[in-house]
């Protein structure tokens, strides 16, 4: 048998020796490789970048009524997906009507206007065109020369259907 300072391990047939074990290799401090950073030149900081950034483009000065958290509601949550109901005029009249006012409150209904200063525009009688012309005969209104001979040729029951329509006094002569 062959001696050794090994411990003996036991197999089926024989005594071995075993592997002695491999002894920690440490390293001493002085030779670890130390973590190698990258150097930022200004360029590349966050906040320089940023200032780059800022010098390229206009800001936009920050408006101490708006509110940063605002999202518009069209564009905001995905879930909502109807579509804005818009009311009528007679919706919102009806509506208001329902609530209490005081007496000096502006509403759609109380809004009074003086009558304008400009004068009210003529319109011909047969087309709709704004009309420059008055016929002295038959006191119909016409945009040009064409309607002029179409009124020229119209029956007295017509013209005076025609007046009636615009509220015009139908005295023929």
């Amino acid at each position: 048998m062959i001696k050794s300072d090994a411990p003996l391990t036991e197999s089926k047939n024989e005594t071995e020796p075993a592997e002695p074990a491999a002894p920690a290799i440490e390293a001493p401090a002085a030779t670890a490789a130390p973590e190698i950073q990258p150097q930022l030149t200004p360029a590349t900081t966050p906040q320089a970048a940023a200032a780059a950034d800022a010098l390229l483009l206009p800001q936009r000065p920050v408006l101490p009524f708006k509110d940063p958290n605002f999202m518009h509601s069209s564009k905001g949550l995905a879930t909502s997906k109807k579509s804005r109901v818009w009311k009528t005029l007679k919706q919102i009249s009806s509506a208001e009507r329902a609530l209490p006012w005081k007496p000096d409150d502006a509403t759609y209904s109380s809004i009074e206007a003086p009558p304008s200063i400009k004068p009210a525009k003529k319109y011909s009688d047969l087309s709709g065109f704004p009309a420059k012309y008055t016929d002295p005969q038959t006191k119909l209104r016409y945009a040009d020369a064409e309607e002029f001979s179409r009124t020229r040729m119209l029956p007295a029951d017509i013209v005076t259907g025609l007046l009636t329509l615009r509220k015009a006094n139908p005295e023929l002569q």
